[in-house]
């Protein structure tokens, strides 16, 4: 087994990283890892140094990569390299002295409040499986914030349709439990009986493709950008925007970014931060619209 195989197996099986962030460190290795054979021959990790990571740096960046994805590539090189130190396969750092490139801060981007109202509540969905399965998706992602992989992962027994709950298993494993909206329960109720109805029971998956087969991670993002693209004409369209769109509407109606940390699941505050920029843009126009100074 190679060191790459042995790295990527610490990080499923002791780090508990999810399959797709496995998957994105084993690309990143495996472009560095040409790169290397490229420009200076068959690849060893003792030949890994500071001017070889600077060199592929700067052609990542000659090739239009963004300075925010060459920072995760780079972050994926720098875990591997200390796996390296950890099993002293290599005796000292030679990547302390790499710098990364600055990443300019972007806002998330989010939905307006009006523009999903609309969707969710203006006749877009029908009554047939497909249509019931598509508008839970989009609700169930805007109404809790959760991750696409926790959407992907849910079983009928995470829900608790008593307590308005439900239970997802976020990055590294960890457990969390967030509320969604009592509203909810009814579009539950009929997107279940449509599944029965269609595949029987019981079925290993809460979200099924129009054949019957636990949903997948394109066809969640069908059906999000499918549906998005009524009613919003921002670039992005992706679950991941439904999650920004949850947290930025939450702080925009006073909600503590605390609880908003918790609700997302996020290990750090700073994580949740970024989404204050936003509602402080929201202040500021409520700001200069009603103060008779401004």
């Amino acid at each position: 087994m190679s060191h790459q195989e042995s790295f990527i197996n610490y990080l499923k099986y002791e780090k508990r990283y999810s399959h797709l962030t496995a998957v994105a460190y084993k690309k990143d290795l495996d472009q560095f890892e040409e790169f290397f054979v490229k420009t200076i021959g068959d690849f060893n990790v003792e030949g890994i140094n500071d001017k070889i990571v600077r060199d592929w740096i700067i052609e990542l960046m000659d090739n239009g990569i963004s300075a925010r994805t060459v920072n995760k590539k780079i972050s994926a090189l720098k875990s591997f390299y200390k796996y390296l130190l950890r099993l002293e396969v290599v005796k000292e750092n030679q990547l302390v002295n790499v710098i990364v490139p600055k990443v300019r801060k972007k806002l998330p981007q989010f939905v307006e409040e009006k523009n999903l109202d609309h969707l969710l509540d203006d006749g877009f969905f029908g009554k047939d499986f497909e249509a019931l399965r598509d508008k839970l998706v989009i609700s169930l992602l805007y109404g809790t914030g959760m991750r696409l992989a926790e959407l992907m992962h849910l079983k009928d027994a995470d829900i608790n349709q008593t307590e308005f709950l439900i239970k997802v298993i976020g990055k590294r494993n960890k457990e969390r439990i967030i509320p969604y909206p009592r509203s909810l329960n009814l579009l539950i109720e009929e997107y279940k009986v449509k599944r029965t109805e269609s595949f029987g029971n019981p079925v290993e998956s809460f979200f099924l493709t129009s054949k019957g087969n636990p949903i997948y991670e394109k066809n969640i993002y069908r059906v999000v950008c499918k549906n998005l693209a009524l009613v919003t004409t921002i670039d992005k369209k992706s679950p991941h925007v439904l999650r920004h769109t949850f947290a930025t509407h939450l702080l925009n109606r006073g909600a503590d970014l605390n609880a908003v940390k918790e609700l997302l699941g996020h290990s750090s505050l700073s994580a949740t931060q970024i989404y204050t920029h936003t509602s402080l843009d929201k202040i500021k126009k409520v700001y200069r619209q009603a103060h008779p100074r401004s």
